[in-house]
């Protein structure tokens, strides 16, 4: 602090430093330093006018102590302002109190009318001067000019109000406002952790702006997990970090999780982390490294996964019978003319089929067969082989060349003539036109359709009797850890189809699971499906074109709940998340966004989050995120817990 010197009168000069105690005690020693032989024109007080006044004093009831209601309190609440907003208001905070309401804190205001508030710091501590703008030209110019003019100072602090607490300290809306100097006392740790309800097993990380203050959620409600979650955040901002920290902590709590890893990541969280910025991190909040266990990595037969050492690994196909005829043909993104041969081919395999005793078999049930929700799943023994078997003699019968007709698939191979007498019956069956004149023409659109089928049935991803299709009793299994590694596919149209196939697999085994709970009189088991990169499967545009495929998802979500199947949806593109998909997410986890369309977007979607964390979420550091919890009484911004466990592509 500069020692600036300044003139009273013509008798003696002191130091205008501020009104900190040390200039002040130097100011009084200076005046009585005074010569007495000059006269200042002021006669001195006397005696009896210092006891007067300590006898008034005693009168009025001595020194004057806080009184015992206020006792503890770090701040009052101000009057209201043509500013003011409904269920917000200003506290001012003295100098030494400031440290003791950082943002995001939690604060107990005792109104003078009896009533008690919880409210939290939604903006500030800012510092302002006692009696004078921070602005004003003294300050301003004596700052530039080299000095400091330093008054005395306090805090103030915007407080929204969380409710009010009845007599059993339950929170209730508001019906109120806190009135003028209120007492405002601070909340410590453990009172903030019951008021925000962040009790629970499954440990996200610490709150920022509270001292050591865990953020958990519980694993075996209903209204949290199974309502879905979205982890949303651009490239580096800990979204691995905290997908991988959250598969490890639901293993711990015997969920059953399906990771579907499009990028191969997260083959390897089995393993400790060896990364040492993370070991420092984990030490510095007392934890250490260690790998999820009861891991099994699933890969499409004929493709690799990312650690081949793992075990166990198992390779699997899936069933094409399984696949709704509308949904594959979503996922293929026929055009309309593809669509109608598509659907036409369909109904002719399904009738030969039929016709040749092939599917139902003698001795099946029939009904099963008959009663089929194609909108849900493809007729049952229907393999790509003998769709795309039929599409090409389709074709052929369009363009006169039916001797060139050969089949691939097993079942039609050596029956050819039967094959090609079935196909022509099927095609009549509506129609008592010549036999091609029920087919759609143009064989170029066939042929199209074809390719289209082909590539896909090149793959040998379908019915492959060299693998089995996944065991989803074993993927739900309490504990269990299933990694679905399509890393190698290089396709998001197979990636898409393997998707949806799992969830429709996955849906249909836990409700057995949720039958055979009930019969049991247990609670079903819970299981967690982690969707990679999803803006891939259900993108905005992707929305509009797929109706059936969303209509799956929806159902999922609708029906999660009480199955206990949730979803988590992870993306580093939410802006192509639509609306529609949102809106099926109730908790959700934001790191580092910093477009502000995107967050405009989102702030539709997402509840309860004030403007002030909203502002932070462009500048989120890797590892922050916003939670927003159903369960929670409010979002906070977290310091996410490092993850124990190895990731591949950690920079």
């Amino acid at each position: 602090m500069g020692k600036q010197q300044r003139s009273i009168g013509n008798q003696y000069q002191f130091r205008l430093e501020g009104f900190e105690e040390e200039e002040e005690m130097a100011v009084e020693k200076n005046v009585r330093n005074i010569d007495p032989t000059l006269d200042d024109g002021f006669a001195p007080v006397s005696q009896e006018v210092f006891q007067s006044i300590d006898a008034d004093a005693e009168k009025a009831g001595g020194a004057w102590e806080e009184p015992e209601e206020y006792v503890g309190s770090i701040g009052r609440t101000m009057f209201d302002t043509p500013s003011s907003k409904d269920n917000s208001l200003t506290v001012l905070l003295p100098r030494e109190s400031m440290e003791k309401a950082p943002s995001q804190s939690l604060v107990r205001i005792k109104s003078r009318d009896g009533r008690s508030y919880l409210g939290v710091v939604i903006e500030g501590p800012f510092a302002e001067p006692d009696g004078i703008r921070g602005d004003s030209p003294i300050v301003v110019t004596t700052t530039v000019k080299g000095g400091i003019f330093m008054p005395k100072f306090h805090g103030r602090v915007q407080v929204e109000i969380l409710g009010e607490e009845d007599e059993s300290g339950m929170l209730v809306p508001p019906r109120f406002r806190p009135l003028p100097n209120s007492p405002v006392f601070a909340l410590n740790s453990c009172e903030t952790a019951n008021v925000l309800k962040l009790e629970g097993d499954i440990r996200l990380g610490l709150a920022v702006g509270h001292e050591n203050l865990e953020v958990r959620i519980p694993s075996d409600r209903k209204s949290v997990l199974p309502r879905h979650v979205g982890i949303l955040g651009t490239t580096g901002g800990g979204k691995s970090t905290t997908v991988s920290g959250l598969i490890y902590s639901l293993q711990k709590a015997g969920i059953a999780t399906v990771l579907i890893d499009t990028e191969g990541e997260y083959t390897m969280i089995n393993e400790q982390t060896t990364d040492r910025t993370m070991i420092a991190a984990l030490d510095r909040r007392g934890l250490k490294p260690d790998g999820v266990q009861n891991t099994h990595i699933y890969h499409l037969v004929g493709r690799e996964t990312t650690n081949p050492g793992h075990h166990p690994k198992t390779s699997f196909c899936i069933k094409f019978d399984k696949l709704s005829p509308y949904l594959v043909m979503e996922l293929l993104e026929l055009n309309e003319p593809q669509e109608t041969r598509y659907l036409k081919a369909y109904d002719i395999t399904r009738r030969v089929l039929q016709d040749l005793r092939i599917s139902p078999q003698a001795g099946e049930d029939p009904s099963r067969f008959f009663e089929l929700d194609e909108m849900e799943e493809g007729y049952p023994q229907m393999t790509l082989e003998q769709i795309y078997d039929i599409i090409t003699a389709c074709a052929q019968i369009i363009d006169k060349a039916e001797d060139g007709i050969e089949f691939h698939s097993k079942e039609f191979r050596n029956r050819k003539d039967d094959v090609i007498a079935a196909i022509k019956r099927a095609i009549n069956a509506d129609s008592s036109k010549k036999s091609e004149g029920s087919l759609p023409g143009v064989v170029s659109s066939w042929r199209a359709l074809q390719g289209k089928i082909g590539r896909i049935r090149r793959l040998k991803i379908f019915d492959n009797p060299d693998a089995k299709p996944l065991n989803y009793r074993d993927l739900t299994r309490p504990g269990q850890v299933s990694i679905i590694d399509l890393s190698d596919t290089d396709s998001p149209r197979i990636n898409n189809l393997v998707i949806a196939e799992i969830l429709r697999g996955i849906q249909e085994q836990q409700d057995r699971n949720y039958v055979e709970a009930e019969k049991a009189g247990r609670q079903p088991n819970r299981t967690i499906v982690v969707i990679e990169e999803a803006h891939e499967f259900l993108s905005a545009e992707r929305i509009k074109q797929m109706p059936v495929l969303f209509q799956q998802v929806a159902r999922i979500a609708r029906r999660g709940r009480k199955r206990w199947l949730g979803l988590v949806f992870v993306t580093q593109l939410p802006q192509h998340l639509p609306d529609e998909v949102l809106g099926l997410i109730n908790n959700f986890i934001l790191h580092k966004i910093a477009d502000a369309g995107v967050i405009n977007r989102l702030k539709r979607s997402v509840s309860g989050i004030d403007e002030s964390l909203w502002s932070r979420l462009p500048g989120l550091a890797p590892g922050q995120a916003i939670v927003s919890m159903a369960g929670m009484t409010r979002p906070l911004l977290v310091a996410i817990d490092p993850t124990p466990c190895k990731l591949r592509m950690v920079d």
